[in-house]
C-alpha cells in the first residue's frame, strides 16, 4: 500500500477518510498511516484480533525476537572474546579479564531502566531500528580494538561497556510486545520473546570460537568476532523498518512505575530475579573463563578448548529451560516452583564447588548444566509471579491480571525487575574475581552463592509459599 502525507480531513469527512490514512475493514477499527503507525489497536477486541490483529502481532514478534537475539549476542560477546585475548597477544591479568566480562552486564542492566520507557516515545518499530543500529557501535569498535594487541586496557574496557547497548534491548523489546498481545496470550508471547533473546548468549559463545580458530587462527581472526554480526544487524534494521509497526495506543506509564516503586513486593521479587536471571546471565558470561582456568588440560589453542567448544551449552540449557519454568508455574504456582528452583541451585552449586578440586571435567560440566537448567526455569517462574502478586495486591482477580491499577503496576514492575535482576550479571563475575584475588580459588564465592540461594528459598517460602484461604497459590 502507498502511504501519503497525513493532512486534516476536509469538512464533512470522517477521520477514516483523511488523506494519508489507510483504513482496514471498518469492523476492525484499525487505521494505518504514514511511518507504519497503527491507530485503534485493541488486542482485547476478539473480532479485531482474529481478523487482522493476530497476524500483525506475530509479524512484529518475529522481528522483535530477531533484534533482541542480536542484542544478547552483542551483550555477551565479551564473555568469549575476553578469554581469547591472551591467545591473540594481549597482556592481561585475570582480574582485567573479569572486568571485561562483567562491565557489559553492569551497563546493560542500567540501560534497561530508560529503555523500558522509550517504545511509547519513539514507537516500537522506530525504536527497534534505533536500538539495532546502536549495536553496530560495539560490534565495529570491538573488531577494530581486538585486532591490535597494543590496545590499552582502558580502551578495551570502554568498548566492552558499549556492549551494554545489547542488554538494554531486552527491556524495550519486552515492553513493545506487551502492547501487541491480549492478556490471555501475553505470557506465551513474552516467553518466546525472552527465550529467543536469551539464546543469543549461547549462539555468540558457539559461533565465535569456530570463526576465529579456522584458518589463520585467533591472533589474526579475532576481529571477525565483531565483524560477523554487522550484516545481521543491518538485516534486523531493514526488517524492522519494512515489517514492524508503531502503535499509537502505546503510552508511557510513569505514574504506574512510580506506584510500582512504592510497592514492597517489587523489591522482594527483584531479589528473587537477581537469584534466578542474575545467576543465569552471570554464570553464562563467566562460564568460558571458569572452564579455561580450572581445566587447562583441555587446551589446544592456548586457552581451554573446552571453554571455546562447550561453554555455549550453559546459556543454551538455561534459555531452553525458561519457558518450562513458566509452564510449571502456571500449573503448580510460581512460588512452589521457585522454591524448588532455589533448592536445586543450592545443591548444584555445592556440587560444583566439591567437584572442581577433583579435576573431573565432565562431572563439573554436568553439574553446571543442571545449575543452568534450574536458573533458567527460575527465570520463567519468578517472572510469572509478578503479575499474580500485583493482582492479589489490588482488588481484582489474579487469574485475569487484577484490576486496571494492578495491571499498570505489574507492567511497570516487570520492566524494573528485569533491570534489577540483570545486575546479577555483574555481581557473579565480580564475586568470583574477588574470591580468586583473595584466596587463590573460587571456592569462597561458590559458598556465598549457596548461602544466597538458601536465603532466597527461605524468603520465597515465608512471603509467597503459603496457600491462600481461597485456595489460590501464587
Amino acid at each position: 500500500m502507498t502511504e501519503a502525507t497525513l493532512t486534516a480531513p476536509p469538512a464533512g469527512h470522517t477521520p477514516d477518510a483523511a488523506v494519508g490514512t489507510i483504513p482496514a475493514p471498518a469492523e476492525t477499527g484499525l487505521v494505518h498511516r504514514r511511518g507504519r503507525w497503527i491507530d485503534g489497536w485493541d488486542p482485547e477486541d476478539p473480532d479485531q484480533w482474529e481478523r487482522t490483529g493476530r497476524a500483525i502481532a506475530k509479524r512484529n514478534l518475529v522481528w522483535s525476537v530477531f533484534a533482541e537475539f542480536l542484542g544478547f549476542v552483542i551483550w555477551q560477546l565479551w564473555s568469549i572474546v575476553a578469554v581469547l585475548l591472551p591467545t591473540a597477544g594481549f597482556t592481561l591479568d585475570s582480574s582485567q579479564i573479569f572486568w571485561l566480562i562483567s562491565i557489559p552486564s553492569l551497563v546493560g542492566a542500567t540501560l534497561r531502566i530508560p529503555y523500558s520507557f522509550l517504545v511509547p516515545i519513539f514507537g516500537g518499530r522506530n525504536w527497534t531500528i534505533i536500538s539495532a543500529a546502536l549495536l553496530l557501535i560495539p560490534a565495529i569498535a570491538m573488531a577494530i580494538c581486538v585486532g591490535n594487541p597494543e590496545t590499552p586496557f582502558p580502551v578495551l574496557l570502554l568498548v566492552a561497556a558499549l556492549a551494554g547497548f545489547g542488554g538494554g534491548n531486552f527491556a524495550s523489546s519486552m515492553s513493545n510486545i506487551t502492547y501487541f498481545y491480549p492478556q490471555r496470550e501475553k505470557g506465551w508471547a513474552l516467553g518466546l520473546n525472552a527465550a529467543g533473546g536469551n539464546l543469543g548468549a549461547s549462539v555468540a559463545q558457539f559461533v565465535v570460537p569456530i570463526v576465529v580458530t579456522v584458518g589463520a587462527g585467533v591472533a589474526v581472526n579475532l576481529p571477525l568476532a565483531g565483524w560477523i554480526w554487522v550484516p545481521l544487524i543491518v538485516i534486523a534494521m531493514i526488517g524492522a523498518a519494512l515489517r514492524m509497526n508503531n502503535l499509537s495506543a502505546a503510552k508511557a506509564d510513569f505514574s504506574g512505575s512510580a506506584a510500582a516503586l512504592r510497592e514492597p513486593h517489587l523489591w522482594v521479587l527483584a531479589l528473587l530475579y537477581i537469584g534466578t536471571f542474575g545467576s543465569f546471565i552471570g554464570f553464562a558470561s563467566v562460564f568460558p573463563k571458569l572452564i579455561a582456568d580450572q581445566f587447562p588440560s583441555f587446551s589446544s589453542i592456548g586457552v581451554g578448548s573446552a571453554s571455546v567448544s562447550l561453554a555455549f551449552l550453559g546459556a543454551l540449557v538455561g534459555s531452553l529451560a525458561r519457558p518450562f519454568g513458566g509452564r510449571l508455574a502456571d500449573r503448580f504456582g510460581g512460588a512452589r516452583v521457585t522454591i524448588g528452583v532455589f533448592a536445586a541451585m543450592a545443591m548444584m552449586t555445592l556440587a560444583v564447588m566439591l567437584v572442581i578440586p577433583t579435576g573431573q571435567f565432565w562431572l563439573f560440566l554436568g553439574c553446571f548444566l543442571l545449575l543452568f537448567a534450574a536458573a533458567g526455569a527460575g527465570n520463567g517462574s519468578t517472572y510469572r509471579m509478578v503479575p499474580v502478586v500485583f493482582a492479589l495486591r489490588g482488588d481484582g482477580d489474579a487469574a485475569t491480571g487484577g484490576d486496571v491499577s494492578s495491571k499498570r503496576k505489574a507492567a511497570a514492575a516487570l520492566g524494573l525487575i528485569s533491570a534489577i535482576g540483570a545486575y546479577g550479571g555483574f555481581l557473579i563475575p565480580q564475586a568470583l574475581n574477588l574470591s580468586k584475588l583473595g584466596t587463590g580459588s573460587y571456592t569462597g564465592a561458590f559458598f556465598v552463592f549457596v548461602l544466597a540461594y538458601v536465603a532466597l528459598l527461605v524468603l520465597t517460602a515465608l512471603v509467597y509459599g503459603r496457600t491462600r484461604s481461597d485456595g489460590f497459590r501464587i
